[in-house]
């Protein structure tokens, strides 16, 4: 069986210890208090075996995982994708971590051009590939239980005007709508700088072009908003919060498109964080820092702390009656 996912017991105590482990970090931090569920992206763990960087998730108390397919964690092309994703949703079920499938791989399609090919390419046959990458993430993403699927537009490719690029990017995401629809998996699509859907204006144009479908949902990447939208990134969680599917977050600067780690940008993240909790969002805020993957267990352990202090703390839970009391809560009532 590959390391891929195969939960080998490794490592003081074995998965029973280190599922322990898991479950009493989280503990903890529910314990500070926070109504938002943080995760790590893969892509900025990508020096790990995938079972490697989840086994240090867990331990180190994080609710879940921003599972980006590539060559080296769960390879979409690669052969018994189904068996391997099965074993995959087995040691996510063990350690006790929830899953959003990203699509953002940079060379998995093509070793020789970045996000290559891409949804707008002018080539039909091109664009095929990438919509059959998509659709795998889609099955993937059901058989794991993921909370969403994200995907990005792409960059206009040279010669192309904006309208037919808009149309292109209609007709290809269109059976990816159908199958997220069958599969009952939202998909989430990033405004990205540089690409042709950069902005929230821009999710929103394509959301009025296809005519508003149910599956159709955002990833809303906090740093992008400081990078470049006219609004503060707590008034673009405001704005975006009806269609919110997916969360991703890092520190960012003015006008740089560059993901950097806390601390290192202009973000003030205690009210960006506290209204992303008063939207309700329920799905995992996951951390972006792919460039950093050559110091991943590092940075992977400083964010989490940095963002339960960021967090608004959740409400206090309602006081127990004395044994014997009447309850407050009518007899038969579901509520917990």
């Amino acid at each position: 069986m590959s390391r891929e996912a195969a939960g080998g017991g490794h490592g003081p105590g074995g998965d029973a210890g280190r599922a322990a482990r898991a479950d009493r970090a989280r503990d903890a931090n529910r314990r500070a208090g926070t109504p938002l569920r943080f995760g790590y992206g893969t892509n900025g763990l990508a020096d790990l075996r995938l079972d490697d960087a989840l086994a240090l998730l867990a331990d180190l108390g994080y609710d879940g995982v921003g599972l980006t397919l590539d060559h080296m964690h769960l390879d979409p092309l690669a052969p018994d994708l189904a068996a391997r994703t099965r074993r995959v949703a087995h040691r996510l079920d063990e350690l006790g971590l929830g899953v959003t499938v990203e699509t953002g791989a940079r060379y998995v399609l093509d070793p020789r051009r970045k996000h290559g090919p891409s949804l707008l390419d002018a080539d039909p046959d091109d664009r095929a590939r990438r919509v059959d990458l998509l659709l795998r993430a889609v099955r993937v993403a059901a058989d794991l239980g993921a909370h969403a699927v994200h995907c990005f537009s792409g960059i206009v490719p040279a010669g192309a005007d904006e309208d037919t690029a808009w149309k292109r990017l209609a007709e290809t995401l269109t059976p990816v709508l159908d199958a997220a629809a069958t599969a009952g998996v939202p998909l989430a699509v990033e405004p990205e700088p540089g690409h042709l859907l950069a902005t929230l204006a821009d999710f929103h144009h394509l959301r009025r072009t296809l005519g508003d479908p149910e599956p159709l949902g955002l990833t809303l990447d906090l740093g992008h908003c400081q990078c470049l939208e006219p609004l503060p990134p707590a008034d673009c969680v405001r704005e975006a919060a009806p269609w919110l599917r997916h969360v991703q977050i890092e520190d960012m600067r003015r006008g740089v498109h560059e993901h950097l780690p806390f601390g290192d940008g202009e973000i003030d993240f205690p009210p960006v964080l506290a209204a992303l909790a008063a939207t309700g969002y329920q799905g995992l805020t996951v951390v972006e820092l792919p460039r950093h993957s050559h110091a991943g267990p590092h940075f992977a352990a400083h964010s989490l702390p940095f963002l339960r202090h960021a967090a608004p703390s959740a409400p206090a839970p309602a006081p127990v009656p004395p044994h014997g009391d009447p309850s407050a809560t009518p007899e038969g009532s579901r509520t917990p």
